[in-house]
């Protein structure tokens, strides 16, 4: 139990570093800053130092590759996003809750192996997403609906392109072996611990992400909450447009914005990648 309570001290203090830096860095607002701090020391405290740092992996690949060509980015697909690049309580809870659920249960049941496999699927989801939305946005060929294939404008929620979906399978597999690589950290201070065990991490960060990524785009173009802009009268994801008029309600479920399909695909990665842990361990 000690060493516990010293991981969520430790983890406290590193989350709230790593908050207060990507705050400067204008990555994160104040509440984003609450959320990092909140879901880090979960994570940190109860899963431990590899489950902490494939979090903050994926904190600094995100921030990176929203900072790839972001004025091309927001020419071509601001208006249609609910939120911009840095990020709020909200996406930090989305991107974060389920690996921080995941990690609680683990600490509780520390030989479930699926368990630490789900929580690969979760940040490989939201990692892949991320990939998928900051890459796939720049792809010159035009989107296609996943539901009915139909072209979409870049940035409607449920398009999908060859190179986002290349995206998607790239940011998966990053966190398959920023774990791998982790694991292999670890095993030069525990000596007992056989990395090359771990090899499966790879397939599930890759198959997970993307299976997470593609329910994402799925939800995202059946279910999610979408508006007609009060100005622009294109689809977009905002409530209100940036002169804080109302924008007209169009389809989906109200309460199912971005960060609830964020974190309902990051579930639905988390069960496929401890699916396919159990398939193949």
């Amino acid at each position: 139990m000690n060493s516990v309570i010293w991981r969520l001290v430790a983890g406290l203090a590193l989350s709230a570093l790593i908050g207060l830096v990507a705050y400067r860095k204008q990555a994160l607002s104040g509440s984003g800053v609450i959320g990092a701090i909140g879901t880090g020391s979960c994570i940190f405290g109860f899963g431990g130092w590899v489950w902490g740092l494939t979090l903050v992996a994926f904190f600094i690949y995100g921030t990176l590759l929203s900072r790839f060509k972001e004025r091309q980015k927001e020419k071509v697909a601001a208006e249609k996003f609910e939120k911009g690049s840095r990020r709020d309580l909200g996406q930090a809870l989305a991107n974060g809750g389920a690996g921080a659920i995941l990690a609680a249960l683990f600490f509780f049941s520390p030989d479930s192996g699926w368990l630490f496999a789900g929580f690969i699927g979760a940040i490989a989801t939201v990692n892949a997403d991320t990939w998928a939305t900051e890459l796939g946005v720049l792809s010159r060929a035009a989107p296609r609906l996943i539901t009915t294939g139909c072209k979409v404008s870049p940035g409607t929620s449920g398009g999908v392109t060859a190179l986002g979906t290349l995206a998607t399978l790239l940011g998966g597999f990053a966190i398959g072996l920023t774990v791998w690589a982790l694991l292999i950290g670890k095993s030069w201070l525990q000596p007992g611990l056989d990395w090359a065990r771990f090899w499966w991490v790879l397939p599930v960060g890759a198959i997970a992400g993307l299976v997470g990524s593609l329910a994402d785009s799925l939800l995202g173009a059946t279910i999610q909450a979408m508006y007609t802009g009060a100005a622009s009268g294109q689809a977009t994801e905002k409530k209100f447009d940036r002169q804080n008029r109302p924008n007209t309600y169009r389809r989906g479920w109200p309460f199912m914005n971005n960060d609830a399909v964020n974190f309902s695909s990051s579930v639905i990665g988390a069960a496929a990648a401890s699916a396919l842990y159990l398939l193949l361990v």
